[in-house]
């Protein structure tokens, strides 16, 4: 099993015609035991109390407790343990109950979610709003209703899964990440070819933590008469006037057709959305599946979402003390000479660049207590494996200057799994 494992990735077990599925589920189960062998499988770790800038985990190789600084969620606020958002939830889940029971088409939409839609619009500075159950079924629900096979979408090569899935049905090209010329190029080779040329990225991208040149994107989209969908899910909370977003920070919301974004990071809920002019978001709302097939989010997790875009405004202190720590922890990673790429917020990428060694510092810095996701191949290069750190708000400098330490010592004996011992 060994032999036959090591030199595998996730890649090797996407659905392969010549397997049946017993078969593609028994090699990948042999592949998810060597890695378990390893002590490399660092995902699905159960957390005893929820997410947080530390929580009390469950170590998947000898069952024990183990209490982490955490640095795998994008609660960039802290909002999730606020005590206004549990009172929120608590308000609606005694007025709503604990459903909808049905679709919005039919019946599930409450006076909270067309609050909710109402608010979205205003601070998307936008006609109107969506919401959906899921960030992904945001970008996929809305994209799957909008693009057909007259239709090209251009793609900045870091945008998330959930675009990829929403242009399956249409064409589609990739521009190099954040690269104008490229994406300049592809405009000017397809003008004329198609119904509607689409340009879809992200504010802020969730590998790399760098901001989209959107100035330069905003103009070429004009230049070429091309539709703009910016995905905000990653930079709402984070940069930007009070953390309105990375459109705010280039004030440009006059110029992007479409924001989509999520609920589930900096609103520190669950859900997504898509803001646009009043015409195309009454065409989703009759034509997007994944809305009109879905029962409608649950009370309490809309009503938090409302609280959280309150405290946005009531409580400025957070997204400044976010950027306090980002500020700290790019001092000190520059200190240790640490690689961090090219990152502009709250998401740092610690480039190690090697599968196994990957592996071991994922490894090596649970078991000094601190929680971070090794990012292997297929969702980056083999060139480019990191591992992903998220910076909250609720961080203290304390944690930060424990997690720099540990994060050295890490970088310096992993190279193989022997070496992985206690700081």
């Amino acid at each position: 099993m060994i032999n036959q494992s090591k030199d595998l990735s996730l890649k090797d077990f996407d659905n392969n015609t010549k397997l049946t599925i017993n078969e593609r589920a028994e090699k990948f189960y042999e592949f998810y035991l060597y890695n378990k062998e390893k002590k490399h499988s660092n995902y699905r770790i159960v957390s005893k109390y929820g997410s947080g800038a530390e929580m009390s985990l469950i170590d998947p190789y000898t069952q024990e407790e183990n209490n982490c600084i955490s640095f795998v969620s994008n609660d960039y606020l802290g909002f999730t343990k606020h005590p206004k958002m549990i009172e929120a939830g608590k308000i609606a889940l005694d007025k709503y109950g604990s459903g909808c029971g049905s679709s919005p088409l039919i019946g599930g939409q409450n006076s909270l979610h067309e609050t909710l839609e109402k608010r979205i619009a205003g601070f998307c500075k936008k006609e109107d709003a969506i919401t959906f159950t899921a960030g992904y079924l945001a970008n996929s629900g809305t994209l799957l209703a909008l693009m057909q096979n007259d239709d090209l979408a251009i793609l900045d090569m870091g945008v998330h899964a959930s675009v990829i899935e929403g242009c399956m049905l249409t064409n589609k090209k990739y521009f190099l990440h954040n690269d104008i010329e490229s994406l300049e190029r592809i405009l000017e080779q397809n003008k004329g070819k198609y119904r509607n040329l689409v340009i879809i990225i992200d504010g802020v991208y969730s590998q790399d933590g760098d901001i989209a040149p959107l100035d330069k994107i905003c103009k070429l989209a004009k230049e070429h008469e091309a539709f703009l969908i910016v995905d905000e899910a990653h930079s709402i909370g984070v940069v930007g006037s009070n953390g309105k977003g990375a459109i705010d920070l280039f004030d440009c919301y006059d110029r992007v057709d479409m924001i989509t974004g999520t609920f589930s990071k900096t609103f520190a809920s669950v859900g997504g959305f898509v803001a646009a002019n009043k015409k195309i978001i009454t065409l989703l709302k009759y034509y997007s599946a994944s809305n009109i097939f879905s029962a409608s989010a649950t009370p309490q997790s809309v009503n938090c979402v409302i609280k959280a875009m309150e405290l946005l405004d009531e409580e400025p202190c957070w997204n400044l003390k976010l950027n306090e720590n980002i500020l700290h922890f790019k001092n000190g990673l520059d200190t240790l000479q640490i690689d961090y790429g090219k990152t502009q917020s709250a998401i740092f990428p610690i480039m190690i660049r090697d599968e196994e060694k990957t592996k071991n510092v994922g490894r090596q810095l649970f078991l000094n207590g601190i929680y971070a996701n090794p990012i292997l191949y297929p969702a980056v290069s083999r060139k480019q494996t990191r591992i992903r750190m998220s910076l909250i708000a609720t961080h203290s400098i304390e944690m930060l200057d424990k997690t720099l330490n540990i994060l050295e010592y890490a970088m310096k004996h992993s190279l193989s799994p022997t070496f992985i011992t206690r700081y």
